[in-house]
C-alpha cells in the first residue's frame, strides 16, 4: 500500500486535480491520498491558506470579510464547476467557512487562526473526494477528528501526540476503496483545531505512512525529482538524484535544500519507510527515492548544498584548553540569550560557533559580546557575518581519501577563501563557510568538479 500527498500547486484548479486523480488511479497501491489546499494557479495567484489567513485576521480586527470570503469561496466553487461536481459541495463549503467565522468571538486569536487555516485542507478534502465518486470510483473523506490525529504543544506549531499512531492504524485496518485525508491538521485531546508548522500536509502524509505501515511514502509536488544542486544557481543542471539516503537528505535539506522540511518526513524515516519524491506533473519520471541505505561508489558526491545567512561569534583566549568547562559555559550564555548553534569548529586557543543571523541581529550582538567577556573573560571576542555555509554531500565519501582536497582545489581555482571548514564523524558530509558574496561562483566550481559538468 502507498500512502501519497499532494501538494497545493498540484490541485491549483480542476485541470490539476484531474492530473491527480489520474495518477493515483493508475496505480491500485494508491489507497490514502493527502492533500494540501488549492496553491497558486499562476505566479501572481494567491495560496489559498494566505487567503484564509487575511480572512481570519480581517474577522479578528472585527472588519467586513464579505471581500476575503468570497475569494475564498470562489477558488472551490471554480474548481466544483469546472469539474460540474454540482453546487452542494460548493454550499457545504461556504456553511463551514461561516461556521468557523461565527467563533471568532469565542476562542483566542491562536486558536482561531489555526481553525480558519485548517479549512482550506479540510474542505478540499471533501471536494476531492466527491470528485474522485464522480468519475464513479470508491472515495470517501476522511476526518483526522474521526481517525484520531491527535496534537498537542502550541496552536500554530503542533505535534502528534504519540498515541495517535495506535489509534490512527486501528481507524485505517479495515477500509475499503480511496480514502481522501486533510493534510496540515489535527485535534487536541479537548477537541480544539491545531495545525503543525507551515507545510504541515507533508507531516500528515509522513505520519499516516508510519501509522499504516505503508510500503512507500509517495510526496508528489512540481518537480521531476531532487536535483544535486540549486538548479537556479547551476541552470544547466539537467540529471535528478535517483536514489539518496535519510542521512544524505537530511544534511542536504539543512543547508537549503527546498524539496520539504526535513523534520516533516521524521515519522517515515523513523518508520524506515521509503519516500518517494515524485511530479504531479510529469508522473512517468521516477523521481528520487528516499532509503535507509543504498548502493554507494566510493569517492562519489550525491549533492551540493548552499545556504545563506549565517554568522560567526569567535572567542580567542590564551590556554582556554587547559580551562575546564569553557565551552559548555560558552554554550550555556547563548542559550541564555536565546540563540541556536548550528555549528563549533575550535583550535587550541580559539572557539568558533556558527549560528544563523537571524538569532544574533544587530541590536543584539553588544549585549552577547558583553555577556561572554564577563563570564568567560576572553582575549577578543568578535562576530563575522554574512557567511554562507556548503554542504558537500554523499554517502560515498566515507574512508575516501582525497575529498576534501578536491573542495578545496575547487575553490582555490575560483579565488574563493575558505572561512571555516567542520566535518562529522559519519564522514558522509563536510562544511565549509565561505563568504556570502561568493556562494554561486563557489557551488558552480564544487559542481564541476564532482559531477564533471
Amino acid at each position: 500500500m502507498k500512502v501519497c500527498k499532494f501538494g497545493g500547486s498540484s490541485l491549483a484548479n480542476a485541470a490539476q486535480l484531474n492530473k491527480v486523480m489520474d495518477i493515483v488511479l493508475a496505480d491500485p497501491a494508491r489507497r490514502i491520498v493527502v492533500v494540501s489546499a488549492p496553491g497558486k494557479r499562476n505566479g501572481a495567484d494567491t495560496k489559498v491558506t494566505d487567503l484564509l489567513i487575511e480572512l481570519a485576521n480581517t474577522a479578528l480586527k472585527g472588519e467586513n470579510t464579505d471581500r476575503q470570503f468570497g475569494a475564498v469561496v470562489e477558488r472551490y466553487a471554480e474548481i466544483a464547476g469546472e469539474l460540474k461536481l454540482g453546487d452542494e459541495i460548493v454550499r457545504e463549503i461556504e456553511q463551514d467557512i461561516i461556521d468557523r467565522l461565527a467563533q471568532v468571538a469565542t476562542l483566542s486569536k491562536e486558536e482561531f487562526l489555526d481553525l480558519m487555516k485548517a479549512s482550506g485542507e479540510d474542505n478540499n478534502a471533501k471536494l476531492v473526494a466527491i470528485a474522485f465518486c464522480a468519475r464513479g470510483k470508491h472515495a470517501r473523506y476522511a476526518s483526522p477528528r474521526d481517525t484520531g490525529m491527535v496534537l498537542k504543544g502550541e496552536f500554530g506549531d503542533a505535534q502528534l501526540d504519540s498515541s495517535s499512531y495506535a489509534t490512527l492504524s486501528r481507524a485505517f485496518s479495515n477500509f475499503q476503496g480511496i480514502v481522501i485525508y486533510p493534510g496540515f491538521f489535527g485535534y487536541t485531546k479537548e477537541g480544539k483545531v491545531a495545525t503543525f508548522p507551515r507545510g504541515g500536509s507533508d507531516i500528515t502524509g509522513s505520519i499516516l505512512a508510519a501509522a499504516v505501515c505503508a510500503d512507500v511514502y509517495e510526496n508528489f509536488t512540481d518537480v521531476d525529482s531532487v536535483y544535486p544542486v540549486d538548479p537556479r544557481i547551476v541552470p544547466d543542471v539537467k540529471e535528478g538524484i535517483s536514489t539518496m539516503t535519510y542521512r544524505e537528505m537530511r544534511e542536504l535539506a539543512y543547508a537549503g535544500f527546498g524539496v520539504f522540511n526535513d523534520d516533516a518526513v521524521i515519522p517515515a524515516v523513523r518508520a524506515r519507510i521509503p519516500i518517494n519524491i515524485r511530479n504531479t506533473n510529469h508522473p512517468g519520471e521516477p523521481g528520487t527515492m528516499i532509503v535507509q541505505s543504498r548502493r554507494v561508489v566510493p569517492g562519489t558526491v550525491v549533492g551540493i548544498a548552499s545556504a545563506d545567512g549565517f554568522c560567526n561569534v569567535v572567542v580567542d583566549k590564551y590556554l582556554m584548553n587547559r580551562e575546564i568547562g569553557f565551552g559548555r559555559r560558552l554554550l550555556q550564555i547563548l542559550e541564555d540569550e536565546g540563540i541556536a548553534y548550528e555549528h563549533m569548529p575550535s583550535g587550541v586557543d580559539s572557539q568558533c560557533v556558527i549560528v544563523k543571523g537571524q538569532f544574533l541581529p544587530k541590536e543584539k550582538e553588544h549585549r552577547v559580546i558583553q555577556h561572554i567577556k564577563r563570564e568567560l573573560n576572553p582575549d577578543n571576542v568578535f562576530v563575522e557575518r554574512d557567511l554562507s555555509i556548503l554542504m558537500v554531500v554523499g554517502e560515498g565519501m566515507c574512508y575516501t581519501a582525497g575529498m576534501f582536497a578536491k573542495a578545496c582545489l575547487a575553490l582555490a581555482s575560483a579565488g574563493v577563501n575558505i572561512s571555516m571548514v567542520n566535518q562529522g564523524s559519519s564522514e558522509v558530509s563536510f562544511m565549509i563557510a565561505i563568504r556570502s558574496q561568493d556562494r554561486d561562483v563557489a557551488v558552480r566550481s564544487l559542481y564541476r568538479t564532482f559531477f564533471g559538468s
